[in-house]
């Protein structure tokens, strides 16, 4: 009995980061977020990389940075700089994380927690 190591598996056609960004290394403009939220806002056009295109397609509904690097199975680094492209020409919106609640000031919980027990 023979036992098949992943090792001994066909790896498959292997694409470097590099040749899907162009050697770049981070994406024009603003930085992405991982919590960002992307959405397809456009009609792709015949120049697009089919990396650019599969982004298009996981990001038709709101879809956070992180989730679409996982949909995509592309590295977060990648996704960016693709993004970063994808902004430019004006397919797709980034909205920022929503930025967290501002925490109620100690006094007021103290209070509140005062007249909680008065009840």
């Amino acid at each position: 009995m023979t036992v098949e190591h992943p090792l001994d598996q066909e790896p498959g056609p292997i694409i470097r980061p590099y040749t899907m960004t162009r050697g770049r290394t981070r994406a024009a403009g603003a930085h992405f977020d991982l919590m960002a939220v992307v959405v397809a806002v456009g009609a792709p056009h015949r120049e697009l990389q089919p990396e650019h295109l599969s982004i298009l397609d996981a990001c038709r509904t709101p879809i956070p940075v992180v989730e679409l690097a996982a949909r995509t199975a592309l590295a977060v680094g990648v996704l960016r700089v693709l993004l970063g492209d994808l902004r430019d020409s004006g397919l797709v919106n980034v909205r920022p994380p929503a930025r967290p609640a501002t925490l109620p000031r100690e006094s007021l919980l103290r209070d509140l927690l005062a007249g909680l027990k008065t009840l």
